[in-house]
């Protein structure tokens, strides 16, 4: 198959140019030179305008310059000023609208991570050349009023390559809202309203008689959650069949993710970004998409260090606690069955 092109013929065709036909601003901060040379030069080759390219220290300047709507930053080493530098663009980020694409180490992935907060950033860890220009992608997907140009066949082929994923990864979301698939209308795992608070009419866990209207008014109790030590068990012989089997075959990283979250919560203990992306048996960048859909789904949450701001831990929300509960009951009712 050719190799697709997305470099764009002139300004007002650009593949990042705003309703108006303008192209989008871009700015580049990163320490290593030949890296800036290099983000810079494949977002031209997108269509961007660069605003800026300039080194971190850059954005603790007095002046506020401008931005624009695409900010691309390299920081794979952090100290104070750098936390710093990136605490001020997060914020402005975050008041201005613009869409931040970070790259970082797996080794400073935790303070990066406690420092933005505020923008909703792309987070990358080690990312290739390739990495980086995909990430630019998502991003146009973002930004509000684009105008894209007319896509080559080439560009089509490869898109359509892309779309297959995305269905089949949208399949695999589907079922887990599946009635037959055990995850019945009222479960966490539909990624929409949690509406299943109160009691069944035919039956609750307090006993009263169907008929019973103040059955129906009482609202479930939360089974417990699951014994840690069955969730690391099964997170360890999931790790297992590595050994045997390509990885790939079995990765899912979402399950493992929420297996690891419901153990820690069982266990009173709060998870670091790095440590649920070791969890996730995926590659830290994939691992922090999948949180993201995670956190967009309602099933986890962001909380902050109470004696170290620096810190931010991921945790269940109440609303996939419940839900993995209840799982967890279910599956031990239809084993009890089968004996």
């Amino acid at each position: 198959m050719p190799q697709a092109c997305f470099a764009y013929s002139s300004v007002r065709e650009s593949g990042a140019s705003d309703a108006a036909g303008l192209p989008l601003g871009l700015s580049v901060f990163a320490d290593r030179a030949h890296l800036r040379d290099e983000m810079r030069d494949d977002a031209q080759a997108a269509g961007f305008r660069i605003m800026r390219s300039e080194d971190i220290a850059s954005l603790l300047e007095g002046e506020a310059r401008p931005l624009g709507e695409v900010v691309l930053l390299d920081c794979p080493v952090i100290d104070g000023a750098v936390l710093a530098a990136l605490a001020r663009l997060d914020l402005r980020a975050a008041n201005t609208g613009a869409q931040l694409v970070v790259s970082t180490t797996v080794e400073a992935l935790d303070d990066v991570f406690a420092c933005m907060d505020q923008s909703n950033p792309q987070f990358l860890v080690d990312p290739s050349r390739a990495e980086r220009v995909i990430a630019l992608g998502r991003v146009l997907g973002k930004v509000p009023q684009l105008r894209l140009r007319e896509l080559g066949e080439a560009d089509r082929l490869v898109l359509l390559r892309l779309t297959e994923q995305v269905a089949q990864i949208a399949e695999r979301l589907d079922r887990l809202g599946d009635p037959g698939q055990g995850f019945g209308p009222g479960s966490a795992f539909r990624f929409e309203a949690f509406k299943r608070d109160f009691a069944s009419p035919a039956a609750n866990l307090n006993g009263a008689p169907a008929g019973d209207d103040g059955a129906r008014l009482t609202r479930q109790t939360r089974p417990p959650l699951p014994d840690p030590r069955l969730l690391r068990r099964i997170l360890r012989q999931r790790q297992l069949r590595a050994r045997f089997f390509d990885g790939d075959l079995f990765a899912d990283p979402a399950w493992d993710m929420l297996l690891d979250l419901t153990a820690a919560r069982a266990e009173h203990k709060r998870v670091s970004v790095t440590s649920l992306c070791i969890a996730s048996g995926v590659p830290p960048t994939t691992a922090l998409r999948w949180i993201g859909q995670l956190t967009e789904a309602g099933l986890i949450e962001r909380v902050e260090d109470d004696t170290d701001r620096r810190r931010a831990f991921l945790v269940l929300t109440d609303r996939a606690a419940d839900a993995m509960a209840r799982l967890f009951v279910e599956i031990e009712v239809n084993a009890a069955r089968l004996i």
